[in-house]
């Protein structure tokens, strides 16, 4: 296995020219299959409220949904850095509950570092979360907490005003202490600058090819929602045809009866006679005898090696 992925590691990357590679994961699973790819990164983004629980935002998302989907993440993943959101209203009412809504996603959640949305407003924040050796990393533009404020899910930074804004925000972010920067849904061009002028790497989602890195939800970037289409998304495979195609068959063959057939079904060592009233014999089996393939179960569901 390499070496863990630390912020150190993301740091070295952007001075080395190496683009850092970031994904969503909300279980284990998800988890060792994004790390065995080779992602650097993976985030466990409050995006779950849509993508995971169905919501129109991820405003609803808890701080103990946020931990536990964090755990589930960190037991997947080995090498790969773990961060997770701090979610709507975990951290804007005051720093120390900030501070001790971080500690939880490290303490019991496993993650190495935490994200939080926000510009110069929350400098302070993210100083005294760093200063409790909890790494931060930064998001700014599209920012889905504000998608209120924001009128909807729109491209930030278009204007001269609002992009002079977010470099300002970016400048702080980077002073206060944070790791790295999220650039979500602004130009390209604006992003360019922004990345340039940090010394913190930048990772973009909508935000152009110049960026330290570029992150996406798994989900997205595997077409698991077919009427999901924006711009930024770039679809890497169709699992939603897959697992309807993989689905749809199991259920065919179930109808049918032809599953379980004889390949995945168990038999007894010798034959058994049930009489009416009569206790049913034991099954012997001869220490000689050797187990038949498959009777070692093993873990009953599949799950990470």
């Amino acid at each position: 296995m390499k070496d863990k992925v630390t912020i150190h590691t993301l740091k070295r990357f952007k001075q080395i020219g190496q683009k850092i590679c970031m994904v969503t994961a909300y279980d284990a699973t998800f988890a060792h299959i994004l790390e065995e790819a080779g992602a650097d990164v993976l985030l466990i983004g409050d995006s779950l409220g849509m993508v995971i629980q169905g919501h129109d935002s991820t405003l609803p998302v808890t701080m103990d949904q946020m931990v536990y989907h964090t755990a589930a993440v960190a037991r997947g993943a080995r090498r790969a850095h773990v961060v997770a959101d701090l979610p709507f209203m975990s951290y804007q009412v005051s720093n120390q509950e900030a501070v001790r809504n971080a500690g939880r996603l490290v303490a019991e959640g496993g993650a190495g570092s935490i994200k939080l949305e926000g510009g110069a407003e929350f400098a302070d924040t993210v100083r005294a979360i760093v200063r409790a050796s909890i790494p931060v990393m930064g998001h700014l533009g599209l920012t889905p907490q504000s998608v209120h404020k924001m009128g909807g899910y729109v491209v930030q930074g278009r204007g001269e005003d609002q992009a002079r804004q977010i470099l300002e925000d970016a400048l702080a972010l980077e002073q206060a202490g944070a790791y790295a920067l999220v650039l979500e849904g602004v130009p390209m061009d604006l992003a360019r600058t922004v990345t340039q002028r940090l010394s913190i790497p930048t990772i973009g989602i909508g935000a152009g090819v110049d960026c330290d890195g570029q992150v996406l939800v798994c989900y997205d970037l595997l077409g698991m929602n077919p009427d999901f289409k924006p711009k930024f998304v770039k679809r890497y495979a169709n699992l939603h045809g897959s697992i309807t195609e993989a689905a749809g068959a199991y259920f065919a063959e179930v109808r049918q009866g032809a599953f379980p057939d004889e390949e995945h079904s168990f038999k007894a060592t010798k034959n058994i006679r049930l009489a009416p009233g009569a206790p049913a014999p034991a099954a012997r089996v001869e220490p000689s005898a050797p187990a038949e393939a498959g009777d070692k179960l093993g873990p009953v569901y599949g799950r990470p090696a």
